[in-house]
């Protein structure tokens, strides 16, 4: 009894270290991912298929309670059994793929078992496709909900289906007796073999995806850190001094070999190999890079040839090219350079083309912010056009945690988050916007607050129906609701609670934003809305850059207002009442 369950671990060790070798190769790991698409499902039946074959001609043959030792079992003789991993297979195809997978390999085990002969095969064909149904039945539950069994759920079906194949023995067979010797025999090392193999394997696959679940963390945070640190170089425009330090602050975060980027026309930067021919100020020198200018797609290159460098001796050997694009025309490239081509791998293609996207839409803000500055009101226009990088780059974070955990509210905080950052850019390009965009705009950063930190703040918006259409600065509200849910509230995680509050008269509207937080330092009120205050949570130039637009827009009447004492704060200005006219993005002035 001892030597075969020693035998059929070592056969059981064969299918694990093919499934270890399988689940590392990412085009499986994808496969994974979307199990319910029937083109998966037939993928993973015929690896499991594979599997079956292996388990069956791999087993060790039984005669009378004797072990025979053959390399691969392909025929029985009338009197024998046959021990194998065949329910390690079947159940796990089910556990993993659901009814269809695991009944069709059953039946396939079924079929190669029913050929390789031996004493009551009917026996073995029944309990395959009883266990490829039983297990197909577990597993379907798990793949309706995007997970697998663990480890531990692994170990009882595996149990569990093993002790359907001994009923099956004890119950089938033509002799009793016969059949219970053959159970009392094996059946304590198949059982013990299947359950712990059906764990491993489960263990496999789990413990596979969390690491790739971790790796996209540590991903998604040097993408992160990445973007923030180069965000102000392209923000400031494709020009030579601001990509070189954006090149030399991606290939120290990317690992890669050279980092270029290009104009549509020239080499604005280049850092790493290959810096002695590809320079700065000269015209783009290979093919690749002119392909990508004209189509506007991504393109990989894995030798010199295609890359197309007009130098013998270069040393780049792999590329990616990522097109920059603003207002959806290429402007330019960004290039990351491999000596070795098998570094150029799925990972750094993916991650590229994450890059390239946040990279040109920090371009294309940058682009609006020059162009906001030629205007007549620059300096209102340049203030009401910032973008905090932060809020958006945690709430990226907050979504993409929820992914897997609720996609449906992912998906609303995604809409939100769309509506949110629309509005800032549609900020950038008019002083004056209507009413029901900018509580939109509030209602989006409330969402968006209230799924980083769920039940801490509560809003409540009051204003007249027929103000509708008014028009008021950008962001006046919104700023004025994010300074208090930051400062207003110190450390306090409840009870926090923030009124806003619209109301008009014939010729100007009243606006307050009102909480009930812990007050401000009498010493600091004379001070807000007139310089910079110092913040551990901002730059302290928000209430500044609000009143400078106010006064600009409406003169020394519309200023702040603060009123503040220890149960909370109310910040308020009166506008002069501007209305859309119906049809038209003007406004009137009803002075």
């Amino acid at each position: 009894m001892l030597s075969l369950f020693i035998l059929l671990l070592e056969r059981s060790g064969l299918i694990i270290l093919l499934a270890y070798l399988l689940i590392n190769i990412s085009y499986f790991k994808t496969a994974l991912a979307n199990r319910k698409d029937l083109s998966v499902k037939i993928k993973l039946i015929m690896v499991f298929g594979v599997f079956a074959l292996i388990s069956n001609y791999t087993g060790v043959e039984i005669n009378k309670d004797q072990l025979i030792m053959n390399q691969f079992v392909t025929q029985l003789s009338a009197d024998s059994a046959l021990a194998n991993t065949r329910v390690l297979t079947i159940g796990v195809s089910g556990l993993i793929g659901g009814p269809l997978v695991g009944t069709i390999v059953g039946l396939i085990s079924a079929v190669v078992r029913y050929f390789q002969g031996g004493g009551n095969v009917h026996i073995y064909v029944i309990s395959s496709l009883l266990i490829g149904l039983f297990s197909g039945h577990f597993g379907g539950r798990f793949v309706k909900k995007g997970n697998y069994p663990s480890a531990v759920d692994g170990i009882k079906i595996g149990f569990l289906m093993e002790l359907v194949q001994m009923l099956c023995i004890l119950l089938l067979g033509s002799s009793f007796a016969e059949s219970w010797e053959l159970v009392r025999f094996i059946a304590l090392p198949m059982l013990l073999t299947n359950s712990i193999g059906t764990a491993v394997f489960l263990s496999i696959i789990d413990t596979s995806l969390k690491q790739e679940e971790q790796t996209k963390a540590v991903q998604t945070h040097d993408v992160l850190q990445l973007t923030n640190q180069t965000l102000p170089y392209f923000r400031s425009g494709l020009n030579e001094e601001s990509c070189e330090k954006a090149a030399k602050t991606i290939k120290e975060w990317m690992k890669v070999d050279a980092v270029s980027i290009t104009n549509q026309d020239r080499i604005l930067a280049h850092v790493g190999a290959a810096s002695d021919h590809h320079i700065p100020s000269t015209e783009i020198i290979t093919d690749l890079s002119k392909q990508v200018l004209s189509s506007g797609k991504l393109r990989e290159a894995h030798s010199r040839q295609e890359i197309g460098c007009n130098r013998s001796d270069c040393p780049l050997a792999a590329a990616i090219v990522i097109p920059l694009q603003s207002k959806n025309k290429t402007v330019g490239t960004l290039k990351l350079y491999f000596t070795d081509p098998s570094k150029l791998t799925f990972v750094e293609r993916q991650l590229a083309e994450g890059l390239g996207n946040i990279f040109s839409q920090q371009i294309e803000l940058g682009e609006i912010e020059e162009q906001s500055k030629l205007l007549q009101d620059a300096e209102i226009k340049s203030l009401q056009s910032q973008v905090n990088p932060h809020f958006f780059f945690n709430s990226i974070n907050t979504i993409s945690a929820l992914i897997r955990i609720d996609s449906e509210k992912a998906r609303t905080l995604l809409i939100q988050l769309s509506n949110f950052f629309r509005s800032n850019l549609t900020g950038a390009r008019t002083n004056m916007i209507p009413l029901t965009k900018e509580l939109q705009q509030v209602e989006a950063f409330q969402t968006l607050e209230e799924a980083r930190f769920p039940g801490r703040y509560k809003l409540t918006i009051d204003y007249d129906k027929e103000l509708e259409q008014t028009l008021l600065p950008p962001f006046l509200i919104q700023v004025l609701v994010e300074n208090a849910f930051r400062h207003a509230f110190k450390h306090r995680k409840t009870g926090n609670h923030v009124w806003v509050d619209v109301h008009g008269e014939e010729e100007t509207i009243q606006i307050s934003v009102s909480d009930n937080g812990v007050g401000i330092d009498p010493a600091l009120v004379d001070k807000l809305g007139k310089e910079i205050i110092p913040s551990e949570k901002g730059s302290g130039s928000a209430l500044e850059n609000l009143n400078k637009r106010l006064i600009g827009l409406f003169g020394e009447s519309a200023k702040l207002q603060f009123q503040s004492t220890a149960q909370g704060t109310t910040v308020s200005c009166r506008i002069q009442r501007r209305e859309l006219e119906e049809g038209k993005h003007a406004y009137i002035d009803r002075r």
